[in-house]
């Protein structure tokens, strides 16, 4: 059942023995920060993956998870490490939904990141669809600031498009992620 193409959910009562088995055989983890919060099935021990070297990619988990908007897991993401007196970074969150999902999916020679050759599937989000997310950008002293503030107050407002293969599949003509931009252009224009 362990190998690189396998996934194990939640993982966070793992002894020690399971955490070198899931390294020596490639295997990853999902882990799902708004599920494990609703179930109260406790805190999952993301610095333990980095210390053993196991993928591990951040989810929704549609089964016991409350949101489907992965920058609002990031969000519950980043206090679950808090309430363990563990630091997540802003950088370290988006990898993990990102490139180290991707690579936790076993599909890093695919998607995750922008190479070229991959497929170019991603969102493009507006940093200040609202009001306070605005005021909060003003206030962002680097791209990790803005970055942090973007995961912890977004919503669904903040995705400006939606991209799927390279083609324009979602776009919302209320938001504009730069000031005084025009709309995207649609897709084969």
């Amino acid at each position: 059942l362990t190998g690189s193409r396998s996934v194990f959910a939640h993982c966070v009562h793992l002894e020690e023995n399971e955490w070198q088995c899931l390294h020596q055989t490639n295997s990853a983890i999902a882990f799902c920060p708004t599920s494990n919060l609703f179930l109260g099935s406790g805190l999952f021990p993301l610095q333990r993956t980095w210390e053993h070297q196991v993928k591990v990619g951040i989810g929704t988990d549609v089964g016991a998870g409350t949101s489907f908007n992965i920058l609002h897991t990031l969000s519950e993401a980043y206090k679950v490490q808090q309430l363990q007196g563990n630091k997540l970074s802003a950088y370290e969150a988006l990898y993990h939904a990102t490139l180290g999902a991707a690579k936790a999916l076993d599909l890093d020679d695919k998607l995750g990141n922008f190479t070229v050759g991959k497929e170019a599937d991603f969102v493009v989000l507006d940093f200040h669809a609202t009001a306070l997310q605005s005021l909060r950008q003003q206030r962002a002293k680097n791209l990790e600031d803005a970055l942090f503030a973007l995961i912890t107050l977004a919503d669904d407002r903040n995705i400006h498009a939606t991209y799927i293969y390279g083609q324009r599949a979602y776009y919302n003509p209320k938001s504009n992620p730069k000031p005084n931009a025009k709309a995207p252009p649609k897709a084969g224009t």
